[in-house]
């Protein structure tokens, strides 16, 4: 939105750098282009002191547009409700500088649009691919690039530091061949349990001390905004559900609030409590998941099966509302996808005991364990600044004491009708990682219980035959209905042309989508900004100096799922 905030950047924009730049506002979003490459780093310099958050950096192919390419850069200040979109036109071949310098979060987020549209980022200090091969030729997103174009790659990665071994092993400089010889290099994934997924990172290791840690991820990339681009606005739904796949209904809801935005619209009162219970019932479970497994990590079983009964009851809620419980695709473009069967309200208050008697049963096993705090108080802390410049948000963020919650800054879905409280952190530890997910348990079952003694009645879906499918009675019993279904279903939602940027506070934290659309059927540009890969980057630099046993217990803590990472 527009603020005093955001009039008074806009407002040293454009005294400073006013004839490379234009401005515009769209969908209540202020958006500057700059015309000038060269001038990008100025300007982010002048935004990063109004903006602390960089939280995401994107490529967009306008091919057979010239100049060719965008790249957007997502700021945000919540402290003042302010966001900002940077666009800089960039030809083919050109090059942008690196902002790495003066945001850190910049780093993973321009090697992947340098993987995704061959950018090349002046300055950066890594500038390899991260989700593909190495051994991948050409660039994926780019519009000539085929969707349905398959590569067999089978050459092993050799990784950074297998590479630091073989120029240190044969470094004619003795310094270099002491310095291996009281190191060891160890391997961590992608198939191991400790990493949850397929994650691999190798340390450079002083006794159990870590120096360096190099992350390799990609092993799941599924080509999810690729494949968003050859479907329409609903059939993407299915493919939000592998995000985040422990909280498949908020990454649902997410993008169908971004595709209403587009259009302009707000779904039912009846819906959007329908998406608060259900985004709450999965954040209790997706916390649920990263506690239990952590435990695991370090020893504690019984933990486990407490987390995951938990997990079922509301995995069982799903199926009674949708018919599935992992992915359940629940939520439409315009409302929901199914209304509330008989008894589920009751059945949903019965899952909250039960959600009730776990978290306190795992509280007493864990909260004041002794063996539980030894390993988890004072590793892998990081500073509120620190996490703010590498783009930390949700509980990693609020673990370092920052009380950022879209929920409350920016609140969507009627979140401002709800009592509830924002859990923080001290030190930003491992342990105040879990006592904040602990501690938002206990918030969203509040909020769950103030939704189902207010649930309104009427539709589930705006009554628009361009948006929500008709009642099925309509569909069998006229013609217009009928017609209306037909063309919904084979066209699609076709939002106007335009772009916009929709964020909720997913589990992990901020979940965004940033949807292009050239008012067809199907959207021009998607970009998932997922929560995980900006906190994921950060990894080496809380494990620096810690003891090998700790990464294992902070990976655990910053819950990271491969699904969203990598998608």
């Amino acid at each position: 939105m527009t603020t005093a905030h955001n009039e008074a950047v806009l407002a040293v924009l454009r005294d400073k750098h006013g004839s490379e730049l234009d401005f515009s506002r769209a969908y209540d979003e202020d958006c500057v282009t700059l015309n000038n490459p060269e001038a990008l780093l100025a300007v982010v310099g002048e935004l990063h002191s109004s903006f602390p958050f960089l939280l995401d950096v994107c490529g967009v192919d306008y091919l057979p547009r010239l100049p060719r390419f965008e790249v957007v850069y997502h700021f945000a200040d919540p402290a003042q409700q302010c966001r900002l979109r940077l666009k800089v036109p960039l030809a083919e071949g050109a090059e942008l500088v690196s902002v790495t310098d003066i945001y850190r979060s910049a780093n993973w987020f321009e090697r992947e649009a340098y993987d995704m549209f061959g950018v090349k980022f002046r300055g950066h200090p890594d500038l390899r691919r991260i989700l593909c091969h190495e051994d991948f030729v050409g660039h994926p997103l780019r519009k000539d690039y085929p969707a349905d174009k398959n590569q067999a790659l089978t050459t092993p990665l050799q990784h950074v530091y297998e590479r630091e071994e073989e120029r240190l092993r044969t470094a004619a400089a003795g310094d270099d061949k002491d310095y291996l010889a009281d190191r060891v290099l160890i391997n961590i994934g992608p198939a191991h349990p400790a990493t949850h997924g397929t994650l691999r990172f190798m340390a450079v290791l002083s006794g159990e001390t870590i120096e360096k840690m190099d992350i390799e991820i990609g092993y799941l990339h599924r080509c999810f905004e690729k494949m968003c681009e050859t479907h329409d606005y609903n059939q993407i739904i299915p493919y939000t559900d592998r995000l985040n796949y422990c909280s498949a209904p908020m990454n649902n809801n997410t993008w169908c609030r971004a595709i209403e935005k587009l259009l302009g619209v707000e779904v039912p009162p009846r819906a959007q409590v329908m998406r608060v219970i259900l985004d709450e019932f999965s954040r209790c479970i997706d916390h649920f998941v990263c506690v239990s497994t952590n435990a695991v990590d370090l020893g504690a079983l019984t933990n486990f099966w407490l987390g995951f009964q938990a997990r079922e009851r509301v995995y069982h809620l799903f199926e009674r509302l949708c018919g599935a419980r992992l992915t359940v695709s629940l939520a439409r473009v315009g409302g929901m996808g199914f209304d509330l069967p008989d008894g589920w309200v009751a059945l949903a208050r019965e899952t909250l005991k039960a959600i009730d008697q776990s978290q306190r049963e795992l509280d007493s096993l864990l909260t004041n364990n002794r063996i539980f705090k030894q390993r988890m108080v004072g590793t892998a802390e990081i500073s509120p600044r620190d996490a703010i410049n590498w783009g930390f948000t949700g509980p990693c963020l609020r673990a370092t004491g920052v009380p950022l919650d879209l929920r409350v800054a920016e609140p969507y879905c009627g979140y401002e009708q709800f009592e509830f409280d924002v859990p923080v952190g001290e030190r930003g530890d491992s342990y105040d990682r879990y006592a904040v997910r602990m501690a938002e348990i206990r918030e969203s079952m509040r909020i769950i219980t103030q939704a189902l003694d207010n649930i309104p009645s009427g539709p589930i879906a705006i009554d628009d035959p361009a948006i929500s499918l008709p009642a099925r009675q309509d569909i069998y019993g006229n013609i217009e209905g009928l017609m209306n279904q037909f063309m919904l279903v084979i066209h699609g939602v076709r939002p106007p042309r335009g772009e916009v940027y929709c964020s909720s506070e997913a589990a992990n934290g901020e979940l965004g989508f940033y949807v292009v659309s050239d008012g067809s059927g199907k959207p021009w540009r998607v970009k998932c900004r997922p929560p995980c890969f900006a906190i994921f980057q950060a990894f080496p630099h809380m494990c620096k100096g810690q003891m090998i046993a700790d990464a294992i217990a902070a990976l655990g803590s910053i819950n990271i799922i491969a699904g969203e990472l990598d998608r």
